[in-house]
């Protein structure tokens, strides 16, 4: 999948799933804040990449990830991860 396809799908599902304005959502904009993201969240987020991904995520994997640019990077590296397997 390419890195542009995969950035346009997340966006997508962010902006449905969390209700979040498309024109906030920008590469260094702080994830958390954006999405005003608790705890209860995180789970939601957990699902929606689950299922449109294909691939489980361990929470831990949410500590290094701040920016959109973060996640994106997490998406990306988890679907190469997968397709290796």
């Amino acid at each position: 999948m390419e890195v542009a396809t995969i950035i346009t799908r997340t966006n997508a599902f962010l902006v449905e799933e969390f209700e979040v304005d498309p024109g906030k959502i920008a590469p260094e904009a702080d994830l958390k804040a954006t999405l005003d993201l608790d705890s209860l969240d995180y789970i939601d987020l957990v699902v929606v990449i689950e299922s449109n991904f294909g691939f489980k995520v361990k929470p831990e994997d949410f500590h290094n990830i701040v920016t959109f640019q973060d996640f994106y990077d997490y998406v990306i590296t988890r679907l190469k991860q997968k397709e290796l397997v």
